[in-house]
């Protein structure tokens, strides 16, 4: 047998009871380890469940046993969701920030994308002490983030304790505008030009960059 590392899989199936029980069960009786799951619910009672396998030793034997499954209508083979879309910038905030800070990331990453790098920009407008906090916190459940940029005039509180115990959970660079606020304490860089913190966000995380945040001798800009 010939031995497959990971196998990126999406099973389309019929919307019913106990559909996930017998999948999980087949995949343990082949001994593979999920590595990450995303389920959702499509038009027609189908759902579709993106699984990401290690320890694959049969690949034919596995899609033989999954389709032989009676709810299972299609089980397609293609890339990961990190060699698709790669890694993640976040940026939270409101107004012209966030715009500001997008712009330089999503130029910035255009321009290690065109060299094979696959980084990808999500941005979220939002207001609020609380709101921010609860969007940094779920970031820990958010798969493929690589660096957060908090592009706001004023951010500290809840906010703070959020960052502080992610980057306890998650190694990812937390860049902050420079403003009042606690949020400039925990972060790992502090920058005043939102555009810059953007493209610093990306030249940070990307390979083909030569930026190495270890190597600063401020961290404030």
């Amino acid at each position: 047998m010939v031995y497959v590392s990971d196998i990126n899989i999406t099973i389309k199936t019929l919307e019913k009871k106990g559909v996930l029980d017998q999948i999980t069960k087949l995949l343990s009786s082949h001994g593979l380890n999920i590595s990450y799951t995303h389920l959702f619910i499509e038009k027609n009672n189908l759902g579709s469940i993106h699984l990401e396998l290690e320890n694959v030793t049969n690949k034919e034997e596995l899609l033989k046993d999954l389709e032989a499954l009676e709810p299972i209508q299609e089980v397609q083979i293609h890339e990961s969701l990190e060699d698709i879309y790669g890694k993640r910038v976040i940026i939270f905030g409101g107004g012209a920030q966030v715009s500001q800070a997008a712009m330089g990331a999503i130029t910035e990453a255009d321009r290690h994308n065109i060299r094979g790098e696959r980084i990808s920009v999500d941005t979220t407008p939002l207001v609020g002490e609380s709101n921010i906090a609860e969007a940094v916190k779920a970031l820990s459940r958010l798969p493929r983030v690589s660096a957060l940029v908090l592009a706001g005039s004023l951010m500290g509180g809840e906010i703070s304790d959020a960052i502080s115990k992610l980057k306890k959970e998650r190694d990812l660079i937390v860049i902050s505008l420079n403003m009042p606020g606690g949020v400039t304490e925990v972060a790992d860089l502090v920058v005043t030009d939102p555009i810059q913190a953007g493209v610093m966000a990306v030249m940070t995380i990307a390979d083909t960059a030569v930026f190495d945040i270890n190597k600063l001798k401020s961290r404030k800009f």
